[in-house]
């Protein structure tokens, strides 16, 4: 065992006796969307998502259903289909799964993939001095929470869909090219949360510009309508314990930087100088020296 989930990373490495490395993961949750298609394409993305955060390629997988005794059977297969049609995007192939009777939909994979002996990436590699860049706009919590109030426009919701439903196996060809140090996948902790664990077992702080975050257009028009969901205030305020603001701060853009995402990008660490041209998305801030877990949001 390489990689367990002691450290908290998004997926375990385990060596086989050949020398191979497996990358493993699980995740499912309920839906985020009223569209059965896209629950399934985004459910499959965020759990294949895993792998590409460890610098692996995902293999295959078991999909994992849980549904209502009375949920059309149509649906059911909606749901599989949009998993299935994401996961063979990616080359991954869905090889068999199981389904239980549950009072609420819950839908998600079991991931395995490989990863070269000395390739694979962990959260506990990042050094002072490095970038910090994402692959992936931030706000799919907030949008998914004005759906459940009917407050989000069609527009801004197929935005929020777009983000999801794409898996991260571009950001991480692209990060392959540069060498990253450390990765995370940003979700259910939000960009800070996600990062703070990063920064843990790095043993340094960091400086992020909340100015500098991409944000899934709309995102900030369903903060002032009081969208902003349970889990992305849970984060907001954990956060206080560990994160310094600068002065004037945008509190609009914290509560983003806090969001309880549902398929994010990878934050990625990537040594000093990397060309920015060359990253999968914005830097957004870097990796200084102090104390472990310590950020300013600026």
């Amino acid at each position: 065992m390489l990689v367990s989930g002691a450290t908290l990373d998004d997926a375990a490495i385990v060596r086989l006796d050949d020398g191979t490395l497996l990358v493993q993961t699980v995740d499912l949750f309920g839906p985020v969307v009223d569209d059965a298609l896209d629950y399934g394409r985004i459910a499959a993305a965020n759990a294949i998502s895993d792998v590409y955060a460890m610098g692996g390629v995902p293999r295959f997988a078991l999909a994992i259903l849980a549904i209502p005794a009375d949920l059309d059977p149509d649906v059911a297969g909606l749901i599989l289909r949009g998993g299935a049609e994401v996961a063979h995007a990616d080359g991954v192939s869905i090889v068999g799964g199981h389904t239980v009777l549950a009072p609420e939909p819950l839908y998600g994979l079991s991931v395995t993939g490989t990863v070269p002996a000395e390739g694979f990436w962990t959260n506990a590699g990042g050094r002072p001095g490095d970038l910090l860049c994402l692959s992936k706009p931030l706000g799919s919590g907030i949008v998914a929470n004005a759906l459940r109030s009917d407050i989000a426009s069609a527009d801004v919701v197929q935005r929020a869909v777009a983000v999801m439903s794409a898996t991260n196996r571009r950001a991480a060809e692209r990060l392959r090219l540069v060498g990253p140090t450390a990765v995370v996948d940003v979700t259910g902790f939000g960009l800070v949360g996600h990062l703070r664990l990063m920064l843990l077992a790095s043993g340094c702080a960091a400086e992020v510009s909340l100015a500098a975050l991409p944000v899934i257009g709309g995102v900030r028009a369903l903060i002032e309508a009081g969208a902003v969901p349970g889990g992305t205030r849970r984060n907001r305020a954990g956060a206080d314990a560990f994160t310094a603001l600068g002065d004037g701060v945008d509190e609009a853009l914290v509560l983003i930087a806090c969001d309880a995402q549902t398929s994010g990008g990878l934050l990625a660490a990537v040594p000093a100088g990397t060309d920015p041209a060359l990253l999968p998305g914005p830097v957004v801030g870097r990796l200084v020296a102090g104390e472990a877990g310590r950020l300013h949001l600026g």
